[in-house]
């Protein structure tokens, strides 16, 4: 094999462009023929970054400054929070090293941080899947431990964070829908919280089975699950297929209770009658009833005991009865009477999340 060394400079960095080849160091351009008489031998073992083919010769292309310079735009651009900048360049340096755990997160992290609300479900799952390849890249190829996990914990940092931009995005667009229509896009609003909640698991269970017991990840790990059962656990009240999602839930909270032994797991239930009646989980009305059960009801003995009892009960007398008119009938004057005697005594009708108690 053979390289090219300018003969002004003795930089190895020299590209073809426009059918001439330049030196990436001095700029110096030189013809075919030029370049063949400046073509030195090196051993067939040799570890060269790049090679190309000159009139039948196979010749060496040092980009390793061209690959820095692009890891100093890119990193500028992740720096800025520049998306856009920031995707193409990692996207650039990833066609040049395939093992960069940096560009092959980061590629797939900017191009999801500037999705649409509609794109938010395709966002989230492209994150989620990039997850457990990012985090071999870095056992892989990355020997310091100290290494390893100050990327690992940038990787969990990263994804929180678009984690909870989406699930904020997703929540808020739901939430300013129509009453009267917002009945319409309950299952647009699931689908995408749940892609949100899979990458937090995603992120815990990757963790878990790439780097073991490592104890600097454990919290990151434990993060991870929880911020995925607490938006999962948000959903219940509108999910149809309640029993797998309830399982699925219990499953993680095994998982973060073996390292937080204080951990408590959520409680399931819902404001099922009063969803019947209003048509939504999230409107006034049934968030000025889960504010009041969650802020007063659960805080004294015999208001646990009501919702433990109305939790047994409701949830069949909705599947039997919740589709019928006379049944909102009857239970809407009821309800409208409460909801206004709470809101006049000081609780709220604003968006609100479910705490877990």
């Amino acid at each position: 094999m053979k390289k090219i060394v300018c003969e002004i400079c003795e930089s190895t960095n020299i590209m073809k462009k426009n059918g001439v080849y330049v030196c990436q160091s001095c700029g110096t351009q030189f013809s075919l023929d030029e370049v063949k008489k400046m073509m030195v031998e090196v051993p067939n073992n040799a570890d060269v970054p790049n090679t190309v083919d000159v009139s039948g010769s196979t010749v060496i292309v040092d980009t390793s400054q061209e690959l820095e310079n692009l890891y100093k735009i890119a990193r500028r651009a992740k720096d800025d929070n520049n998306a856009e900048t920031a995707a193409k360049y990692y996207d650039m340096i990833l066609m040049k090293d395939s093992d960069s755990w940096e560009a092959y997160f980061y590629t797939v992290y900017f191009k999801a941080s500037v999705c649409k609300i509609a794109d938010i479900k395709s966002a989230a799952d492209s994150v989620k899947n990039c997850i457990a390849s990012t985090l071999r890249l870095i056992k892989n190829n990355i020997t310091n431990n100290d290494e390893q996990i100050k990327n690992v914990k940038e990787i969990a940092g990263r994804c929180t964070s678009i984690g909870n931009k989406m699930y904020n995005n997703a929540v808020n667009t739901y939430n300013n829908i129509n009453p009267q229509i917002k009945s319409n896009y309950v299952q647009e609003k699931v689908d995408r919280c749940i892609s949100i909640a899979n990458i937090f698991y995603t992120l815990g269970d990757s963790i878990d089975s790439i780097f073991g017991q490592c104890t600097p990840l454990i919290l990151a790990k434990v993060d991870a699950w929880k911020k995925g059962v607490d938006i999962h656990y948000s959903l219940m009240p509108n999910l149809v297929n309640k029993q797998p999602n309830r399982e699925k839930i219990l499953q993680y909270a095994e998982k973060i209770k073996i390292y937080d032994s204080f951990y408590e797991t959520p409680k399931f239930g819902g404001c099922y009658v009063a969803t019947a009646v209003y048509g939504s989980y999230d409107c006034p009305e049934v968030w000025t009833l889960r504010r009041y059960r969650d802020d007063t009801l659960s805080k004294t003995f015999y208001g646990r005991f009501f919702i433990h009892t109305y939790y047994a009960i409701s949830p069949t007398l909705v599947k039997w009865f919740g589709n019928k008119e006379w049944f909102k009938k009857m239970w809407k004057p009821k309800l409208d009477n409460m909801v206004e005697k709470l809101n006049k005594s000081g609780v709220e009708n604003t968006p609100y999340d479910d705490k877990i108690w």
